[in-house]
């Protein structure tokens, strides 16, 4: 897990070419590897406005030891602003709480943002009926 306590994610983004994803989709992002790699990702930074212990947890129980995933906090949603990612639908902050972060794959390279894809419609501000721009597979087209 990288430590980014109190870092700036641009400069641990710096001499890479890193995907940073709003969750859920690590079992997708675990079975891409071998394509994100062959397009150049170095790693995958699994963001979720969680604290690192929890998201410490949630790296473990996913399995996620030897792959190019990494997890990382926001626990005060802070980046998850910055980058104007805040989930502020009604309804879902009803059941979630506010500042949760879209559901949203970034490519960064060299600490520069090179794309961003949301999966979110106006029926479906969370993307739950159709995730596909943020998986894998819909960053990585984005990227060509």
């Amino acid at each position: 897990m990288p430590n980014t306590n109190n870092s700036n994610i641009q400069d641990y983004c710096k001499d890479k070419s890193v995907v940073i994803v709003g969750l859920p989709q690590i079992p997708d992002y675990v079975e891409k590897q071998d394509a994100l790699r062959a397009a150049g990702v170095n790693e995958v930074i699994i963001m979720a406005v969680n604290d690192g212990a929890v998201m410490q947890a949630w790296a473990k129980s996913q399995k996620t030891g030897l792959s190019m995933l990494s997890f990382m906090g926001d626990p005060n949603s802070k980046l998850t602003k910055a980058l104007d990612l805040e989930l502020t639908a009604e309804g879902p902050i009803e059941v979630l709480g506010p500042g949760r972060c879209k559901r949203f794959a970034m490519h960064v390279v060299d600490g520069v943002i090179k794309a961003v894809n949301v999966s979110e419609f106006p029926d479906d501000p969370t993307g739950d009926s159709d995730p596909s721009a943020s998986l894998a597979d819909g960053i990585l087209a984005t990227m060509k």
